[in-house]
């Protein structure tokens, strides 16, 4: 039976398989985390379409003609019912070879039942989609943010032209009530002297004190924001490619983003889960992800990783990869036409790999790529992304833009308190089956009796100084 006609087959199978238990919320819910942290490696989100590894939707429907232990023995331990002969087994096996589907023996029968209680109500569209709130944030945040500035300065330069002519209309009120009344007239000062007078210098002093003053502050306010800054990375790595195209989820390269302060800068055993597999890429070929091979010591010839890879030699390293840059460089015929002879190229690609990872404190190619940070709070900011992202759930493009269509990763947000504080003053709290919030008794109640609709971040602490700034 064919894979893309067989993930078609999920609902039927858990309606008639999975315990009606299994479709609790706390269920779908625990189903969703062991998808993201166990699965949303290879397999698409979305349920329908292929990634590294097969959709899962229709799953249990492609396994009903076996019996329900089969499929979840196959979850657990794929490459032993391989091993075993078990004909979906070897019938999936030969399709995919020779991805490997990783081991989960520690999975419980309910846990299993959850996630696949979870995949079918993605599969079916049961799950899924923003809350209406979080899509309105959403929008609004991506509209760009007028400025007023000019507006304040063409009401000051209309007041002053405004405060001369006035000035101006008094002088000569008051010359000619001196006229009529018969009084000794002073000499009139010419327009000049009026300007040049100790009052109206003064004012100019005085307004220009204030004028460098609100500068100054300005300035120093903007002092290391980086708004729109996307620094060039040692990998060329595309989120529109990984995030947008692939639809890999955020958090499984950035996994620290739901449980830690830190969003962590995913290691290249991450890159791995994926490019053990694919070892061409789809914008760059081979030139991009050899950096990653290069760095970690994996041998894509032989497709193993290298045993004290820290010790080789420099030219061992370069010989290896090289030998790898050169046989792909053959397989592809269009650059086979471009530089028949092809060793300037494979040398221009090899020295490039070495620029990107090496720098004056890193000599050699082994070892950690070393990515520029892009995002960077100043110390006495706290922040912390599981306070937002599982207890706040939301989303990660609130924050960051549409990373899934940026091809070079950018600084969406100009993260200033400003910023900062609208935010909690305007996002509501996602109150509705979220545990993190169940001691706001006296919340729940109002929004049950109708006398609330929606609680902010302002409204249960979000605006307290300690509570950003320790």
């Amino acid at each position: 039976m064919k894979l893309n006609t067989l993930y078609k087959e999920l609902i039927l199978c858990v309606l008639l398989l999975v315990p009606a238990a299994s479709w609790s919320q706390a269920d779908v819910e625990l189903g969703k985390t062991l998808f993201k942290n166990q699965c949303a490696s290879c397999h698409n989100k979305n349920m329908k379409d292929r990634l590294t590894g097969p959709a899962l939707g229709g799953v249990q429907e492609r396994w009903a003609e076996y019996p329900e232990e089969d499929l979840y023995s196959w979850i657990r331990n794929s490459q032993a019912m391989i091993a075993d002969g078990h004909p979906k087994a070897v019938e999936l096996w030969n399709e995919w070879k020779p991805t490997v589907m990783n081991a989960f023996p520690n999975l419980t029968d309910d846990e299993i039942a959850s996630l696949l209680a979870y995949i079918d109500g993605v599969y079916t569209g049961a799950i899924g989609g923003k809350p209406a709130a979080a899509e309105g944030v959403a929008a609004a945040t991506d509209q760009p943010q007028p400025t007023n500035k000019w507006i304040y300065y063409g009401l000051f330069a209309i007041l002053a032209v405004l405060a001369l002519v006035l000035a101006r209309i008094i002088n000569n009120l008051n010359y000619l009530t001196q006229l009529k009344e018969g009084e000794e007239l002073p000499e009139r000062k010419t327009l000049v002297q009026q300007l040049t007078s100790r009052g109206v210098v003064t004012f100019l002093v005085f307004a220009l004190v204030v004028l460098g003053g609100y500068t100054t502050v300005n300035n120093a306010i903007d002092l290391g924001r980086q708004q729109g800054y996307a620094p060039e990375q040692p990998i060329k790595f595309s989120h529109a490619t990984h995030a947008g195209l692939h639809k890999i989820d955020c958090q499984y390269c950035h996994d620290g983003a739901r449980r830690s302060k830190h969003s962590v800068i995913p290691a290249a055993n991450t890159c791995m889960n994926c490019h053990r597999a694919i070892k061409k890429g789809s914008k760059y070929g081979t030139g991009e992800l050899t950096k990653i091979f290069a760095s970690i010591g994996y041998d894509p010839i032989n497709d193993k990783y290298i045993e004290n890879y820290e010790s080789m030699s420099d030219e061992d390293i370069e010989k290896m990869y090289v030998k790898w840059i050169e046989d792909q460089y053959l397989l592809d015929e269009d650059m086979a036409v471009l530089d028949p002879e092809g060793e300037l190229a494979v040398k221009r690609q090899w020295e490039h790999i070495v620029e990107s990872l090496t720098n004056d404190t890193k000599p050699r190619v082994p070892g950690p790529i070393e990515w520029v940070r892009i995002h960077n709070l100043p110390d006495h900011v706290y922040f912390n992304h599981a306070q937002h992202v599982t207890v706040g759930q939301l989303e990660c493009q609130q924050c960051h833009g549409k990373i899934e269509e940026m091809e070079v990763a950018a600084q969406y947000a100009p993260l200033s308190m400003g910023w900062c504080i609208n935010c909690h003053r305007e996002t509501e709290v996602q109150f509705n089956g979220n545990e993190y919030y169940e001691s706001y008794k006296k919340y729940h109640e109002e929004i049950k009796n109708g006398n609330r609709s929606n609680v902010t971040v302002e409204e249960i602490g979000g605006l307290e100084c300690q509570k950003c700034h320790y």
